[in-house]
């Protein structure tokens, strides 16, 4: 693996989806230390100045945001369970937002689309995004590729995301998402915001 050069100035480190109540059941996240990892990491981008956001998925009560085309989202506008708006009650309480840090709610499976992520972003000169969260598949794997057509240079976090079906994982982060991101440890990362 080449080594990871970033320029702190120009980097923000995303935690994606990571919510407490995936990531401390499904096996992918458990068995692997997924949040172990993401809190070092977390502390590393913080000790080294990066910027740090996050998001979550959340919704109005009644879920307005919710089409009946949505075939994604659908089910649980109908499921009668409680909408929730605010992504910090969402959040994994062990990487939880610090003053300041940016964290925004989403109404669709891609971080930055119908979000002012992208407008932080760009306010604040960042062209580089190491991404991270749950699931694989979901958030990473939409965030990626539109975040690709931004012409965001990008790294996903390999051993900082999960995914319900670890097959899909694995897929995803060794045959597809070398197309348009570095695939890495969270180690490396680490070192690189270190050095």
């Amino acid at each position: 693996m080449a080594e990871i050069v970033l320029d702190k100035s120009r980097t923000a480190l995303l935690i994606a989806d990571f919510y407490e109540a995936m990531m401390t059941t499904i096996p992918h996240a458990v068995d692997r230390g997924v949040v172990e990892r993401t809190v070092a990491l977390q502390k590393a981008a913080r000790d080294a100045g990066v910027m740090v956001c996050y998001c979550a998925t959340v919704f109005r009560p009644g879920y307005p945001e919710i089409g009946s085309r949505n075939k994604t989202f659908g089910q649980r506008k109908a499921s009668g369970q409680p909408a929730v708006f605010d992504p910090l009650d969402v959040i994994h309480p062990a990487v939880a937002p610090a003053e300041g840090e940016v964290a925004v709610g989403k109404h669709r499976v891609n971080a930055l689309y119908g979000t002012g992520l992208d407008v932080a972003l760009r306010a604040n000169d960042i062209n580089t995004l190491v991404i991270l969260g749950y699931a694989t598949s979901g958030v990473v794997l939409s965030t990626v590729r539109y975040a690709s057509d931004l012409d965001y240079n990008l790294y996903v976090v390999e051993d900082c995301c999960s995914d319900s079906d670890p097959e899909v994982h694995d897929f995803l982060t060794g045959r597809l998402f070398p197309r348009q991101s570095e695939v890495v440890q969270s180690a490396d990362v680490i070192a690189a915001l270190a050095g």
